[in-house]
């Protein structure tokens, strides 16, 4: 099944961690060169990409710099037998960063990548103007399976024909769209779902969500270690998600002045599909109140 394009915009390749190649969608709006430059990251799952963050693409598109790229293991980008971890798309997202022109960037990451681009910011001291989490993982009062437990995964996944028949179960045009439709209040759009069966579908898609599914991609103490340490301007824009919760967000922004919370009603984890006005206009509120 051949893939086209998430996105109906220009591309872009780039070299991160020296030789991983991620190709990204951009905009170039016939703008003055110094307009502020966005990214948008898309979550990890079994079949993600750029398409998920492509309402938020085709709305600035016209008004400012856009830089929507597929992570390593899907979409366009590099796939394969990778070493999948919390430090590759860290690292991932600190190399994209740094060769982004203009000023600082406003960056917006959804679920698990949320974890990634903190982590970036924090630790790597990527320069950013500010952060967007939609949905992120890591606010939970409960913590991800030990690295024992992943490892123990990680062995059963390894079992060939075991992982093969798994993956074929869980990338079946029924289990797409009843996994996505989860994120939905209503019916999950037909191009969100047919994308991901088509990405699903490429040579070495598999690789990247098997490490996803060992649980080794998600951050021990994530609010202590990642979110807790955030000072500069992060919105949080959040509802309900029928895999994660979000009960210590609420203490997160009780304790760091930098980080507000925004709830989009009603939600289930991609409030940028469902309810695109109600997101868009907080995002503006959000970085006309950073002028």
């Amino acid at each position: 099944m051949e893939l086209g394009k998430a996105i109906e915009s220009d591309w872009r390749d780039f070299t991160v961690r020296g030789d991983v190649r991620v190709r990204c969608y951009t905009s170039r709006p016939a703008e003055p060169a110094d307009l502020r430059p966005l990214v948008l990251l898309h979550s990890i799952n079994a079949a993600p990409s750029a398409m998920e963050m492509r309402p938020l693409f085709e709305h600035w598109a016209d008004h400012r710099p856009v830089y929507a790229p597929d992570l390593p293991g899907f979409g366009h980008s590099q796939r394969g037998p990778l070493s999948y971890t919390p430090a590759l798309y860290t690292g991932v997202i600190e190399d994209l960063l740094a060769q982004i022109e203009g000023p600082e960037p406003d960056v917006i990451a959804l679920s698990l990548s949320s974890e990634f681009l903190v982590r970036a910011v924090v630790e790597g001291g990527v320069p950013v103007r500010s952060l967007t989490l939609i949905s992120p993982t890591g606010l939970s009062e409960r913590e991800p399976p030990s690295p024992a437990a992943g490892q123990k995964i990680r062995k059963i996944l390894d079992v060939g024909w075991l992982s093969r028949g798994l993956w074929r179960a869980l990338v079946s045009g029924p289990s797409i769209r009843y996994f996505l439709g989860q994120a939905f209040y209503g019916k999950a759009p037909d191009r969100l779902v047919n994308y991901a069966r088509q990405t699903a579908a490429q040579p070495g898609a598999a690789d990247a969500p098997f490490a996803f599914l060992t649980m080794q991609l998600f951050s021990q103490q994530a609010m202590a270690t990642l979110y807790s340490r955030l000072d500069c301007p992060t919105l949080i824009l959040y509802d309900e998600d029928p895999n994660i919760d979000f009960n210590r967000l609420p203490e997160l922004v009780a304790q760091i002045p930098a980080v507000t919370a925004r709830r989009i009603v009603p939600t289930r984890g991609l409030p940028h599909w469902e309810r695109p006005e109600e997101t868009t206009s907080a995002l503006t509120e959000f970085w006309q109140s950073l002028v």
